[in-house]
């Protein structure tokens, strides 16, 4: 495409609020809400093919927060956890399928948001749309049922937890079951307590490690009408990565760097994602995914807040 005069000052809002996605600033959710404000007002460009430049920059986020994973930690996390981890993880998932099912929902949207929910928020949907060829407008609606779930936990979670005087252990494994992404689940925990926020993240990256047998899964169950399946060889890439890490710790101040960079590559993606979005697609879409997110979510909630505070192993 040809970036003349015209097409620069019609469309400035966009380029400036694609390098504002990339500062420290802006973050996940923000990024979104950005990206469908200025497609909602038309000030995103017509002739930029943003499908496949997500698609793309997405597989190469996700490899990068590879880099991110403590292997040995996660590995440790999940061991101690494990039943809840995968009762959680795999009943989302299972119940998810047949509550789109029954309320009729497309089954592209509800798997994303049914992923979203087990494993980790968008990084999880960012995984297992690629995997799936989920269009802009299933990932977008998903994306966004996700992070305003997201915002309403940040606040109401450490509100609850006091009520119930959970201890910072039970409050740290419930927000790391329960909430979405990985960002409020430390801005929960954090405002919680200083054990909350360790056993938080250590078992939220355990759960990260889920992300590959379940994007792997995802791409059997959707495979195209010509019996192809489309493997998400991106997802090997990822656990390359956090093998490399593993095995040559002593290069950590270069995989911080790529860790770093692909989370704000992330937040890039999602502002293109809320570019797709507009009030015509969310009108035609209705109120159904955020019905069966708020369903899912409330169950998981609920189902692990039971299982945490009943000490089950």
């Amino acid at each position: 495409m040809t970036f003349t005069k015209q097409h620069l000052l019609r469309y400035f809002p966009f380029y400036i609020a694609a390098l504002l996605a990339l500062t420290p600033w802006v973050n996940s959710p923000t990024a979104l809400v950005m990206g469908f404000a200025l497609a909602s007002f038309g000030f995103v460009p017509t002739n930029l093919s943003l499908g496949k430049i997500t698609k793309k920059l997405l597989a190469y986020s996700i490899v990068g927060l590879g880099f991110g994973i403590q292997l040995n930690e996660a590995i440790e996390a999940t061991s101690n956890g494990i039943g809840i981890i995968l009762s959680t993880i795999v009943g989302t998932l299972i119940f998810g399928w047949f509550l789109a099912k029954k309320m009729k929902l497309d089954k592209v949207t509800g798997h994303l948001i049914a992923s979203g929910t087990a494993i980790c928020g968008g990084s999880a949907i960012a995984a297992v749309a690629p995997a799936i060829n989920a269009d802009e407008e299933s990932t977008g609606l998903a994306l966004a049922t996700v992070f305003v779930l997201n915002s309403i936990a940040l606040f109401i979670f450490p509100v609850i937890g006091h009520a119930l005087e959970l201890s910072q252990h039970a409050f740290g494994t419930w927000a790391a079951i329960a909430i979405h992404d990985t960002s409020s689940v430390v801005g929960a925990a954090s405002a919680y307590g200083e054990e909350a926020l360790k056993t938080a993240t250590t078992l939220k990256l355990a759960r990260a490690l889920w992300i590959v047998p379940v994007a792997l899964i995802s791409a059997l169950l959707f495979k195209n009408t010509s019996k192809k399946i489309t493997i998400p060889y991106f997802i090997l890439f990822y656990c390359l990565a956090i093998l490399i890490n593993y095995n040559l710790p002593q290069f950590h101040v270069v995989y911080d760097g790529i860790f770093n960079l692909s989370k704000k590559l992330l937040v890039l993606c999602l502002f293109f994602i809320g570019c797709s979005i507009s009030i015509e697609k969310i009108k035609s879409a209705g109120a159904k995914p955020l019905i069966f997110g708020v369903t899912l979510w409330v169950i998981i909630s609920t189902t692990s807040l039971f299982w945490i505070m009943n000490n089950i192993p």
